[in-house]
């Protein structure tokens, strides 16, 4: 019993520092727009508070591999946790937009180093047979925390302030702390690990550029902008001088070997589309289409986000048992076929839906979903050999990239097809019998009138817009889903399970 109790434990003390950490990338997203009096700010500057913790921890994740192999699992993830949580103070206590960048900014370092320590120690803490248990529990941090993070954000922000959206973070992590520094155990191996700093640099440099491009392009007209140019001319500049470095360098930042797995590459490979390019779109979008289009309030989207997410967390798990008792693939082909599907109900969702015909046909993305993270993650930590970390890192670095272009491709599509969509009623329109209506509207309300109708042509270009936006989010999820049915023929073609 107390051998069950402390495995328990141990698990919880994993587990609930990776659900805190991406709970906060999601969470914040609700009180975004209620910061810019607070802090004297805009939306665009806003924006900053979620671009700069994701270039932290983008950069953080280069760093990890370096750091576990020094002081290994437990005390890195014991020391970011407790970074973590002061900055989530600091946060809290923010005046100044420039304050609390500077905490986030600390923030995100952090997040990255739990991340990866924390699905490492999890997966050391079960045999092989039951890697996919391990990750199926992970996934509970990792998938629905950012499907509760909008529900409980518009919580805390509606019934007590934006700043306790930080401060909930503050008891947990020290508790976290404290019983993670006596209970963790402590089994990883030192050995010495030489940074190739100047490949870190230069990815580093690529990453931040790209993220700022991905992050700020809609507001500044993408490629209209000298200032998107510059960063797209400094990206491709900075991957370029990183694989000139790793090729000539004698320790590669990499261990290229492993890209030789086809398993390994093509998990990867739908992380990035099938998760990043995809999910992450429909993660954006449906509490966007809530807000704007069905003018929910916060807690009625988060209510309408926790719709899908429940089924997150519960098929997780079971996808877990299932890539145990069997393998991942069979699972994740399952999951691609269902996720298909709710790409399809999704596209059917416009102003007339009625809310809980939304929430039922958004209830198979959850499943997808669910089923996707513990088998692809397995999959992947099982063909990495002795790089675990590798394998770990990799995969956090895709899901900040991939997100990032998820709601950049999702940003951009949604301002077209709206214009395009007002463009195209405005061609359709009489002329003459919109012209008559719109004086018989200034005559009785005046500019008010005519204001009025053109915020009603907005609208319904948005709704019409919305249609397209889905599908396009449901086209990279067509193009993730070919490279998991690719995992077929390398099955047959190997004659070997996996």
């Amino acid at each position: 019993m107390r051998s069950k109790l402390n495995f328990s434990l141990l698990i919880l003390l994993v587990i609930v520092g990776a659900f805190m950490s991406v709970l906060d990338t999601t969470i914040v997203d609700i009180i975004v727009p209620k910061l810019k009096g607070p802090l004297s700010t805009d939306i665009y500057g806003v924006q900053w508070v979620i671009t700069a913790y994701m270039l932290s921890a983008a950069v953080a994740l280069l760093l990890v591999e370096w750091m576990v192999k020094h002081y290994g699992y437990k005390w890195v993830y014991i020391v970011s946790v407790g970074v973590f949580t002061f900055s989530s103070f600091l946060c809290g206590i923010s005046d100044t937009l420039s304050f609390i960048i500077f905490a986030r900014t600390i923030q995100g370092f952090a997040e990255a180093f739990v991340m990866v320590t924390a699905q490492a120690l999890l997966f050391s803490f079960f045999p092989a047979e039951k890697k996919g248990i391990a990750m199926g529990i992970f996934a509970l941090g990792v998938a629905f925390a950012p499907a509760v993070g909008p529900t409980l954000g518009g919580y805390l922000t509606e019934y007590f302030s934006w700043r306790s959206v930080f401060f909930v973070n503050v008891p947990i992590g020290i508790l976290l702390v404290i019983f993670g520094s006596f209970i963790l155990p402590d089994n990883a191996k030192r050995e010495p690990y030489s940074l190739n700093i100047i490949s870190v640099l230069f990815l580093t440099v690529f990453t931040a550029a790209l993220l700022i491009i991905l992050s700020k392009g809609q507001q500044y007209g993408w490629f209209n902008s000298e200032k998107i140019v510059y960063l797209a001319f400094i990206s491709w500049g900075g991957l370029l001088a990183f694989i000139i470095s790793e090729i000539f360098s004698k320790k590669a930042l990499f261990h290229y070997p492993l890209f030789k797995n086809p398993y390994y590459v093509l998990g990867i490979l739908i992380y990035l589309f099938l998760l990043g390019f995809s999910m992450f779109q429909y993660f954006y979008l449906i509490p966007l289409f809530y807000e704007q289009i069905k003018g929910l309030s916060s807690i009625q989207t988060g209510l309408g986000v926790l719709g899908f997410g429940i089924w997150i967390g519960m098929f997780s798990i079971i996808a877990g048992i299932l890539s145990d008792k069997f393998s991942p693939i069979p699972v994740l082909i399952i999951g691609a076929v269902i996720y298909l599907f709710s790409a399809y109900l999704i596209s059917t969702i416009n102003y007339y839906t009625p809310f809980y015909e939304a929430v039922l046909k958004t209830m198979p993305f959850g499943i997808a979903m669910g089923m996707f993270f513990a088998p692809i993650t397995t999959l992947v930590m099982q063909n990495a050999g002795k790089k675990i970390e590798q394998a770990i890192t990799t995969m956090t670095y895709v899901r900040f990239v991939g997100a990032s272009f998820g709601t950049a491709i999702a940003t951009n599509n949604i301002v077209f097809y709206k214009n395009r969509e007002f463009d195209a009623m405005t061609i359709l329109q009489n002329r003459d019998v919109v012209q008559e209506f719109l004086n018989k509207l200034h005559f009785y309300f005046g500019m008010a009138g005519n204001e009025v109708f053109r915020m009603i042509e907005q609208f319904f270009s948005f709704d019409y817009g919305f249609k397209y936006v889905w599908m396009n989010a449901g086209f990279w999820g067509v193009v993730g889903s070919v490279f998991v049915f690719g995992l077929i023929f390398i099955r047959r073609k190997n004659g070997k399970n996996c």
